[in-house]
C-alpha cells in the first residue's frame, strides 16, 4: 500500500445519497453510494481507489497466507487456447458461460475462467519425479465468464479477480494433507479478514473431481441456501445437501385402477381432488438435457435439484421443456406417466421406492392410474437422488431436523484427483520406477466476492462498517468548523502527525457542514472516527468514536496518536 493518508477533497469518487436502481443487494448498493466502485456494463465494474485499496488489502492477507502454507507464486496467461479445454472437454462442460475469441489467423482462444488446463500442462513439463512433488502454485488473476444472468454487484458478475491456488502430489493421502493445509489457510484468511464463516460439503460442478466443500459468510441477504443440522453439524448447500426422505408404510401392492380426474393438472389439484397426500403421488417432470427430451419421476412432495439431475445425466445444459416440446413427444402434458412410455430416458428419485400404491398420470387426458407401483409397472433407465433438500426435513447423518440460513460464497476447494493429470500427461515416475498420474486439488477464492459479503455482513442502516484490517483506511480525520483557525491548524498537524507513524488517514479537509461530514464517515465505513472541533479543543480533547459502536468519547489531544496506534495494534493481533 503507497499511500498512508489522503485528503477527501483530492480523493477521486464521489458519494452518492440516492440508492441506485440497479442495486440489487446491500453491498452493491453502498458500494456504489460510497463512490467506490463503477458499473461499466453489466456484470462488469471499475474499482475506484477506495474499494482498490480494500481488494489489495484483502489480495495482501490472502498472498501471506497462501506464503506461510508452502505456496508458490506465478502468473498464467489469460488468454489460453481452445484445444487444452478440448482436451478435458470442459469446453462443453462450461458451455456458454466459457468466453471465446478468435485471432487474427481465425485461431480460437478462450477468455480463462480457470486455470486448471494451463497449470497441468505447466506442471507435466516441469515434473519429472516423486522428488519433485509435492507442490502448492498460486496465482492472483483476472478471470472471465459469461454470467447469463449478472446480478448482486460483486457477488455474479463476467469479469472477476480471483486467488487459485493447485496442489500436485504423488498420492491420496499427499492429498489429503494439502486439502488439510489449505482448508485452515483459509480459515485464517477469514478470520484476518474479520469475517465469521461456514464451511459446506458442496457441488463440484465443471471444475470436476470429487470431493468438494465451499466457504461461506453467513447473512440473512445471501445469494446460496445452506442446509445444516444444528444437532450433528452437518451442512452443504442446496446443490448437495441431502436429507431422509419420509419413510410412507408398507402396504399390499393393490391392481391398477384407472380415475377420472377432469381438468386436473397439478400434483395440489390431483391430491386434493383424489383426498390423498402428495407423498402418495407421483410427479412427472420433463427437461431438455443437451437437446435432449428426459422423462423425471419424482414423489409429488419433494422438489428436483437441478444440479444433481445435471450431475447425473453428465449433461452440459438442462432447463425444463416448454409444454409443446412436451406434446411434441407425444405425451400428454398435465397426465404423463412413466407406464407405457418408450423412446424417453426415464430418471427416478430414491423417493418413489419409499411407499407403495401411488397415484401417476394415465398418459390420457383428464385421467390418472391409482396403485402405481416401481417396479412391477414400470422401469427407469437411472434411478438416483435428485431430490431438492429442504429445512424441517431429517438429516441424512442423526435424523435431526434440518434448518436453513444464507449466505454468500466467498471460497471453494476442491479434490480434483487425477482427472486432469491422466487427460493431459502429467505423470511422474516414483520411488519403484512406476510412471503414475499427479494427484491434483484445487482452491480459489474470489476477491470481489469476499469484499461484497464483509459488506453484507457488516453494515447498519447508515453505511458500510468496515473490519479494520481490510478497511480502506483506519482512521477518518473529521474536523468541522474549518473557518475556525485553531482547528485547521490542529487539523493539519494531526494529519501531518498520524501519517508520520504509518498510521493510515482519510482527511475530511472539506468545508462542508458536520452532518455532511458525519453522514459520509458512516456511508464509507472508517473503523475509528477522530472529530476535531472548538468545542472538544476548549477541554484540550479530540473525539474518538468507533464505526462499530454508537457512543463516542474524549481523549486528551496530547495522546491521541499514541492511543490510536495502540487500539489498530491490539485489534491487528487479535
Amino acid at each position: 500500500m503507497v499511500s498512508k493518508k489522503v485528503r477527501i477533497s483530492k480523493l477521486f469518487g464521489k458519494t452518492q445519497r440516492e440508492i441506485p436502481a440497479e442495486a440489487d443487494t446491500i453491498s452493491h448498493q453502498l458500494l456504489l453510494k460510497a463512490g467506490m466502485m463503477h458499473q461499466v456494463a453489466a456484470g462488469i465494474y471499475s474499482y475506484l481507489p477506495l474499494a482498490w485499496r480494500v481488494l489489495k488489502k484483502i489480495e495482501n492477507i490472502i498472498r501471506e497466507e497462501m506464503d506461510k502454507a508452502g505456496g508458490q507464486e506465478l502468473m498464467m496467461p489469460v488468454l489460453q487456447p481452445v484445444e487444452l479445454w478440448q482436451e478435458t472437454g470442459r469446453d462443453k462442460a462450461f458451455g456458454k458461460g466459457l468466453f471465446t475469441l478468435s485471432d487474427r489467423r481465425e485461431h480460437t482462444l478462450v477468455l480463462g475462467p480457470t486455470h486448471e488446463e494451463v497449470i497441468t500442462q505447466l506442471v507435466r513439463h516441469n515434473v519429472q519425479s516423486y522428488r519433485d512433488l509435492p507442490l502448492l502454485l498460486y496465482q492472483i488473476q483476472t478471470k472471465f465468464r459469461d454470467e447469463p444472468r449478472p446480478r448482486g454487484g460483486l457477488v455474479r458478475v463476467r469479469e472477476f479477480l480471483m486467488k487459485d491456488l493447485y496442489s500436485f502430489d504423488a498420492d491420496e493421502e499427499g492429498l489429503d494433507q494439502s486439502y488439510k493445509k489449505m482448508l485452515q489457510a483459509y480459515q485464517n484468511i477469514y478470520r484476518r479478514c474479520g469475517l465469521s464463516n461456514l464451511l459446506v460439503e458442496a457441488d463440484s460442478g465443471a471444475i470436476g473431481g470429487k470431493d468438494s466443500h465451499e466457504f461461506m459468510v453467513i447473512t440473512g441477504t445471501g445469494e446460496d441456501e445452506v442446509i445444516y443440522c444444528p444437532s450433528c453439524g452437518y451442512s452443504a448447500n442446496t446443490e448437495k445437501a441431502e436429507s431422509s426422505k419420509d419413510n410412507l408404510p408398507d402396504e399390499e401392492l393393490l391392481p391398477l385402477e384407472e380415475v377420472d380426474t377432469p381438468s386436473m393438472f397439478t400434483i395440489e389439484e390431483v391430491s386434493n381432488f383424489l383426498k390423498v397426500s402428495p407423498s402418495h403421488t407421483l410427479k412427472a417432470v420433463f427437461y431438455i438435457a443437451d437437446g435432449e427430451l428426459v422423462f423425471v419421476v419424482i414423489r409429488g412432495d419433494i422438489e428436483v435439484n437441478e444440479v444433481k439431475l445435471k450431475n447425473v445425466l453428465h449433461c452440459s445444459e438442462i432447463r425444463l421443456a416448454i409444454e409443446a416440446e412436451v406434446i411434441e413427444a407425444g405425451i400428454v402434458a398435465g397426465s404423463a406417466s412413466p407406464i407405457g412410455i418408450s423412446g424417453v430416458k426415464i430418471i427416478a428419485d430414491e423417493s418413489i421406492i419409499s411407499g407403495a400404491n401411488f397415484i401417476a398420470g394415465a398418459n390420457k387426458a383428464n385421467t390418472h392410474v391409482k396403485n402405481v407401483n416401481h417396479p412391477r409397472d414400470f422401469g427407469v433407465d437411472i434411478m438416483a437422488d435428485i431430490a431438492l433438500a429442504r429445512a424441517g426435513e431429517e438429516c441424512p447423518k442423526c435424523r435431526a431436523k434440518l434448518s436453513s440460513m444464507r449466505g454468500i460464497e466467498v471460497g471453494h476447494v476442491f479434490k480434483l484427483g487425477t482427472v486432469f493429470s491422466e487427460k493431459l500427461g502429467a505423470f511422474y515416475i516414483d520411488v519403484d520406477g512406476t510412471s503414475s498420474p499427479i494427484v491434483m486439488g484445487c482452491y480459489g477464492i474470489g476477491l470481489g466476492r469476499l469484499m461484497a459479503a464483509a459488506i453484507e455482513q457488516n453494515h447498519d442502516d447508515k453505511g458500510i462498517i468496515w473490519p479494520l484490517p481490510i478497511a480502506p483506511y483506519q482512521i477518518y480525520l473529521c474536523p468541522l468548523h474549518l473557518e475556525n483557525h485553531q482547528v485547521e491548524a490542529t487539523a493539519e498537524n494531526l494529519y501531518t502527525e498520524l501519517g508520520s507513524n504509518s498510521l493510515e488517514v482519510l482527511f475530511d479537509d472539506r468545508k462542508q457542514s458536520p452532518g455532511v461530514k458525519f453522514n459520509d464517515a458512516d456511508l464509507l465505513g472508517i473503523p475509528i472516527r477522530v472529530t476535531i472541533s472548538p468545542r472538544t479543543l476548549e477541554k484540550g480533547s479530540v473525539e474518538i468514536k468507533l464505526r462499530s459502536e454508537k457512543e463516542a468519547r474524549l481523549l486528551p489531544l496530547t495522546r491521541i496518536t499514541t492511543v490510536l496506534e495502540k487500539l489498530i495494534t491490539d485489534y491487528l493481533s487479535t
